[in-house]
């Protein structure tokens, strides 16, 4: 059901199913934007303010309306669905964005298609070739558990929790984290925690020197699902890629303006 207010939305013919997406602007160029695990179009959506052109923003798998086929899966499978919105007729995008797990899933799909996009944009990335297992990882089982069942208000606590420390006491932090909560349990969400902690984007990482566009990296520091130096190494194996850390207060709160001018600077190919 799509709340009262809500962007008009529609689907897509994804490989196991339909992918539900949001197409916004106009002219080129055409831009792709993918959330993180547990995020949303509209979560992914701040970014794209500067953004020139045509904005299209994408559910993956077990997000917002779009299929939550049943089994394991791994990156490649979301790489898969990424490809196959950007090359839609009605999208054909030649850029790209990618949160957290959607960074992932552009990277995975690089490796096998380095040439596809003409510009890159890769935020917080969390893992690159290695499975982690540490407290934060761990928290997304917990945030899993929550979802499964239904608790709206355990699950905005924990959305909450994992904002950075100085903005928890916003009000406008805690707002938000309720939208998300009532997001998270309208979908199938709680299978893709529990399937995507245990992946790795990048199955080869010398792969990733065939990748020759121009890259942007932003991380920021304070975070402990998304460690600075996944960030590091992720733009020290691009050829063409440049880092930008924010500080402890986030990259969508406190450096919100900042990161709004980089990103669409940088995708509008200045």
């Amino acid at each position: 059901m799509t709340r009262p207010g809500a962007p008009r939305t529609q689907f897509v013919d994804g490989p196991a199913g339909p992918l539900e997406i949001l197409r916004t602007g106009s002219g080129d160029p055409s831009t792709l934007l993918v959330h993180g695990l547990a995020g949303s179009i509209s979560t992914t959506r701040p970014y794209a303010t500067g953004v020139p052109g045509r904005r299209t923003f994408v559910h993956l798998r077990c997000h917002g309306r779009s299929v939550t086929p049943p089994g394991g899966f791994g990156y490649a499978d979301l790489a898969a669905e990424v490809w196959s919105v950007a090359d839609h007729q009605d999208v054909r995008a030649d850029r790209a964005l990618g949160v957290s797990m959607g960074a992932g899933a552009i990277v995975n799909g690089l490796t096998r298609d380095p040439d596809r996009f003409e510009r890159v944009v890769l935020v917080v990335p969390a893992s690159l070739d290695r499975v982690r297992s540490d407290a934060a990882t761990q928290a997304l089982g917990t945030l899993a558990a929550r979802l499964e069942a239904g608790d709206l208000e355990a699950v905005t606590d924990h959305l909450v929790a994992g904002q950075p420390e100085s903005t928890r006491a916003d009000p406008a932090v805690r707002t938000w984290a309720r939208g998300q909560a009532e997001q998270l349990l309208a979908s199938g969400v709680a299978r893709a925690l529990r399937v995507v902690p245990e992946q790795v984007p990048v199955p080869d990482r010398s792969l990733l020197a065939r990748v020759t566009c121009p890259v942007l990296v932003l991380a920021q520091e304070g975070d402990p699902t998304h460690p600075v130096a996944v960030a590091e190494e992720l733009a020290g194996l691009l050829p063409r890629a440049t880092l930008r850390v924010s500080g402890p207060g986030g990259i969508m709160w406190a450096d919100r303006s900042a990161t709004r001018d980089v990103v669409g600077s940088f995708l509008a190919g200045r």
